[in-house]
């Protein structure tokens, strides 16, 4: 096993949106897979088919795109592999790992209303696990697996270390429905087989299902995988991770503003810790990434880190790239693009904007006065920082900046002149600038958005304010 190269799988039930879950356990087999130089395969669980739904394949697409988990290879369907999943169960019927179990549904029901109502294990054993052939009846059948029925088994967990399960709580699972079509615990195996997969990563509410699933790898003389069950996500109350979380969805994340890179930094943390490393760039992760260095505790999902470390990935990140994603932010919440104007406006802007921003729109709220054009309409706080007085001093500021060198030193010295004439403090200017500049009371510092403005404009717009 340690020497084939590395494979791991993501393999979502396209039944809803791309949950935070998902997305983590997803980026944990990404980042062991690119890791190790090996693949990371995507399988689409859809037997369901009266859950399973086009859409809702399609949003676990999008959503792994926007997460920038790129997969080897096309996606897989586990319903287009029926036929292969009843064959191996056959194999099984064929070698004596596994037998025709002739008991209706109905018989099962009543046993185990009868073992409850007696107090005794509800587990049904099937009354045809040694019959011979010769006394099997023609009537329809389900294929079961031949569970052991004494000893342990043996998970050994990368992540959770040996569970022990006696096997005198397994049952003889069913592997092919007596309609032929097979279950989903045969199906996972199989494909995983199939795949080459290697390691298994998932959610520890998987746990119990690999003890089931051994039957199968066992039964056949496969290589069983390397299991390793994830912890599981809580919200902030410690409960386990849902709706009434909020906006759980990664699509959801995505159209409210959070940049991609600090959203797999974020989900990198939950569950795994490399030191004590809370920032890092992907290429990092990668590097560092290893099934040692997740925990068996749940992790609890914290806006305000997550809010924290968006901040630090926008700061970082290249302007261009930045108005990139923005432009992929205002398709995903449904708002109007950026003209080629304004995206280079934003771009040019960009050095006086990212620093203290932790998402898209409270960028973009300091980034409004380069965006928005003539003439400026002052939102209520700053119309009343255009008094008349105010007004008379930027109508008195303008001939001084037509005459100045563009740059900041300078500009500080013409408007901390004009204050001091004024007897005003440097600040008591700003008000009234940041009115005239941005219309608004969040912006960057009025020398910075003078400096991008540009000489013009900015006279244009004091103007209109002082008048």
């Amino acid at each position: 096993m340690t020497d084939r190269p590395v494979v791991t799988r993501f393999a979502p039930s396209p039944t809803g949106y791309l949950h935070i879950g998902g997305a983590r356990t997803a980026l944990f087999n990404w980042l062991f897979a690119r890791h190790h130089g090996g693949q990371f395969l995507l399988r689409i669980e859809d037997t369901d088919r009266t859950r399973s739904t086009p859409a809702a394949t399609e949003a676990i697409f999008r959503g792994l795109r926007w997460l920038g988990l790129d997969w080897d290879g096309d996606a897989v369907s586990q319903f287009d592999g029926a036929a292969r999943h009843a064959e191996v169960a056959y194999e099984m019927l064929t070698s004596g790992a596994a037998y025709k179990c002739f008991s209706t549904q109905e018989e099962i029901a009543a046993f185990r209303e009868s073992a409850k109502s007696e107090g005794r294990s509800t587990m049904f054993r099937s009354p045809w696990r040694d019959v011979s052939v010769a006394d099997h009846p023609d009537a329809p059948f389900a294929i079961r697996v031949k569970a052991p029925r004494e000893g342990v088994t043996i998970i050994e967990d990368a992540v959770q270390g040996d569970v022990t399960i006696g096997n005198d709580q397994l049952d003889d699972m069913i592997v092919l429905r007596s309609d032929g079509t097979p279950v989903y615990m045969l199906a996972v195996v199989v494909d995983d087989h199939d795949m080459g997969v290697t390691h298994v990563i998932r959610g520890d509410d998987h746990l119990n299902n690999a003890a089931r699933q051994m039957l199968v790898y066992n039964a056949m003389g496969w290589d069983v995988p390397v299991w390793a069950h994830i912890p599981l996500i809580h919200g902030e109350d410690g409960k386990k991770l849902s709706k009434r979380h909020g906006a759980v969805g990664v699509e959801e994340w995505q159209a409210e503003g959070y940049p991609a890179a600090g959203m797999r930094n974020y989900l990198a943390r939950l569950g795994w810790s490399h030191g004590d490393d809370e920032f890092f760039s992907t290429e990092q992760a990668i590097a560092w990434f290893g099934l040692d260095g997740i925990g068996k505790a749940p992790a609890r999902f914290d806006t305000k880190k997550l809010l924290n470390v968006s901040g630090q990935h926008i700061a970082v990140m290249e302007d261009a790239a930045l108005v990139g994603e923005i432009q992929g932010f205002l398709t995903a919440s449904g708002q109007r693009e950026l003209t080629e104007t304004q995206s280079n406006d934003l771009q040019r802007a960009m050095y006086c904007l990212k620093d203290r921003a932790r998402t898209y729109p409270e960028l973009l709220e300091k980034a409004a006065f380069i965006l928005m054009q003539r003439p400026i309409e002052p939102d209520e706080r700053s119309l009343k920082a255009l008094d008349p007085v105010s007004r008379g001093i930027l109508m008195e500021l303008t001939p001084h900046l037509q005459n100045a060198s563009w740059n900041r030193d300078a500009l500080e010295g013409v408007v901390q002149s004009l204050a001091e004439a004024h007897d005003l403090k440097l600040g008591k200017l700003a008000g009234p600038l940041r009115a005239a500049l941005a219309g608004r009371a969040v912006s960057p510092s009025v020398f910075d958005m003078m400096l991008v403005l540009g000489r013009d404009e900015t006279l244009l717009r004091l103007s209109d304010a002082a008048s």
